[in-house]
């Protein structure tokens, strides 16, 4: 268990963020929490705020009643604010908002009104501050993904194999794209530290084919390495079978049918990782409270795979999976970008 208390260090991290996220003197900036946030990342962001000469405020919500049949990890999709329009307002108001929600407001229900309103918000994933130093994000990482998330959006195909088995087929046209390389300058956006993402959401009927999770593949549901192969088959989006003889496989299958809803089976969204100082085995090294497991969705040449909500294709649900498959290939139209689970040197 790592010692939860101020460090000096872990203030001069979050001001670096902050600073690349334009943060000035006398700017007015929310610092958004629920009660079962991380209580040192808040103390961190205001802490780093004041520093930085900035004029932070709290506002602080109860975390809702879990009303899921099974417990929910590392969705992205808080539910803290419950539609309360004054917690709107403040957010929309203050311009710049430090989210410390405990899921994060990237798939938040409140997010798009209060990007509408010009605020800005940046994502503290809920990360022990051990780990955020260490992904302190740089230009060059937000270079590299500007340009991959600039190569999906002009993109028709994706095609995804392995030695695994995997044999992968995304149609990408009309898909909705989002590159994230940790902090977010202007008006209307959004970033989570840490960085290092690109992601496309695929329109319906896109995504077919056969998904193999080797061993040694990540499930950050349940902040598991899989300890043996799970085979799935996705026809016109859908997982329409999970086979596998160990326990991985089990649980997948446990999990998904606990919703008694089909949009859990369904495909939310592809991509990879591009943060060269995100590490693999770092799921190992922490105790499962002290991390969410965003550095390993970065690392670099993973193939991040999820199940879930896509709201680009008009499918919602709470049920989700975020899956780092290794060893993959990655081809877009035809332009290998990640050969045998290696990000190539195809983004400057």
């Amino acid at each position: 268990m790592l010692a939860d208390r101020i460090e000096g260090k872990w203030i001069d991290a979050f001001c670096e963020v902050f600073a690349r996220c334009a943060v000035k003197p006398g700017d007015t900036a929310a610092i958004l929490s629920e009660t079962q946030s991380r209580a040192l990342n808040v103390q961190l962001a205001e802490l780093a705020l004041l520093r930085m000469g900035a004029r932070p405020f709290h506002v602080v919500v109860p975390t809702p009643r879990n009303r899921q049949p099974v417990p929910i990890r590392s969705t992205g999709a808080s539910e803290a604010i419950q539609q309360l329009g004054p917690v709107i307002s403040a957010m929309q108001q203050a311009g710049f908002v430090v989210d410390c929600t405990v899921e994060g407001l990237m798939h938040a229900k409140e997010t798009a009104a209060i990007l509408k309103a010009g605020a800005r918000i940046q994502v503290i994933s809920n990360e022990h501050p051990e780990a955020l130093e260490r992904m302190v994000p740089d230009v060059g990482l937000e270079k590299r993904v500007r340009n991959a998330a600039r190569m999906l959006r002009g993109s028709k195909r994706m095609r995804v194999t392995s030695a695994a088995g995997t044999d992968l087929d995304v149609d990408m046209e009309g898909a909705s794209t989002a590159g994230v390389w940790g902090w977010t300058d202007k008006p209307g956006t959004l970033a989570h530290w840490p960085g290092g993402i690109v992601v496309s959401f695929p329109k319906s009927k896109s995504v077919n084919g056969t998904l193999v999770l080797a061993p040694g593949d990540i499930n950050l549901t349940f902040k598991r390495y899989l300890a043996s192969p799970v085979r799935l088959t996705i026809e016109d989006d859908y997982v329409v079978a999970l086979a596998g003889e160990g326990t991985d496989a089990a649980m997948m299958r446990s999990y998904l049918a606990a919703w008694g809803d089909r949009e859990a089976y369904a495909v939310s969204h592809v991509g990879w990782g591009m943060n060269p100082g995100a590490r693999y085995e770092a799921l190992s090294m922490y105790d499962q409270r002290d991390t969410n497991g965003t550095e390993l969705r970065a690392v670099s040449g993973n193939f991040l795979f999820s199940t879930g909500a896509n709201e680009f294709a008009g499918r919602y649900t709470a049920g989700h999976f975020d899956l780092p498959v290794m060893n993959t290939t990655i081809e877009i139209d035809g332009t290998t970008v990640i050969r045998d689970g290696v990000l190539q040197d195809v983004f400057g």
